[in-house]
């Protein structure tokens, strides 16, 4: 697998992410390897809170949560998918699939970190990835906190700003990162922050992942990763490990998804979801600490 590594200068003068990447090598499924990166702080010794991010973006997404969730005594580790931010970017389409995707952080998660009792917060592709995580390993997951996202099986038909979404990103010549995170924002983003989110993509030669993801969401029953899902929503419904289901309340993309976690997963009975008041697709951006808190809030409850 051809892989390219966005140089180091770009992730300089970050604005409020000067955590130190961390680097660990998995399997690429074809007898070559990948690095991964991530960022972490917090007491090594406290129950991890494992942040996924989802498409375009990386962890710098999760730069306003990560002080708040340190202050309240949690573990913090916020991986970078394959194909985004500090992690190696393999530079074709076909290269990415859901099945991998899964498989790389689930080797980064377990394999390398070894972590246990873990918190979930899985947002867009970090939420489609988590779940099947939380769902294939159960006994490695304490707590699951779902942010504009879901579980997608072809069953139930996407929206069309979702459509229109795809074949913007996969059509375009040339990818502006920045530019689509902003799109998925209620809230203004200066050019700092834009700028954060284009670091990792010196030029399209590296939005292979970009690319792709959009392609791997399962839109027809018979997607080569709907039964997994199904698999894994099964699993997951009848879990009694608690769900905070904590949607915005401006976003079309997945916003349809909240009412249908909160009602049929086993895990969200009786918990006081959150609506995020005037935040996006992307909330950790536009209220990441209104999230952040809310959080704390779920795992004080037990």
């Amino acid at each position: 697998m051809q892989t390219l590594r966005t140089p180091d200068e770009r992730f300089t003068d970050l604005p409020e992410f000067a955590y130190p990447p961390r680097y660990c090598e998995v399997d690429d499924t074809e007898d070559g390897r990948l690095r991964v990166a991530w960022v972490e702080d917090g007491p090594a010794q406290a129950d991890p809170v494992l942040m996924l991010h989802g498409e375009p973006s990386w962890s710098f997404l999760y730069r306003r949560m990560i002080p708040i969730l340190v202050a309240a005594g949690h573990r913090v580790v916020c991986p970078d998918l394959a194909g985004f931010g500090r992690s190696d970017k393999p530079t074709r389409i076909e290269d990415h699939s859901y099945a991998r995707h899964v498989e790389w952080m689930r080797a980064v998660a377990f394999d390398e970190l070894d972590l246990r009792r873990v918190t979930l917060v899985g947002q867009d592709w970090g939420g489609l990835i988590g779940l099947r995580l939380a769902a294939e390993h159960p006994d490695r997951f304490g707590h699951i906190v779902v942010a504009n996202s879901g579980l997608p099986t072809g069953d139930i038909p996407m929206p069309d700003i979702w459509w229109r979404f795809r074949e913007a990103i996969q059509g375009m010549d040339t990818i502006d990162v920045g530019r689509f995170v902003q799109s998925g924002c209620v809230r203004p983003m200066d050019d700092a922050v834009r700028g954060g989110y284009d670091a990792p993509f010196p030029d399209d030669s590296y939005c292979a992942g970009p690319r792709a993801m959009p392609g791997l969401v399962p839109t027809a029953p018979d997607d080569p990763a709907s039964e997994a899902n199904r698999a894994a929503w099964n699993t997951l419904r009848d879990s009694e490990t608690p769900m905070l289901v904590a949607f915005s309340d401006s976003d079309p993309i997945t916003g349809a998804m909240g009412p249908i976690l909160r009602e049929q997963m086993r895990g969200a009975q009786g918990v006081d979801h959150p609506t995020i008041r005037g935040a996006g697709h992307f909330l950790q951006e536009d209220a990441g600490e209104e999230l952040a808190e809310a959080i704390v809030r779920f795992l004080a409850a037990g």
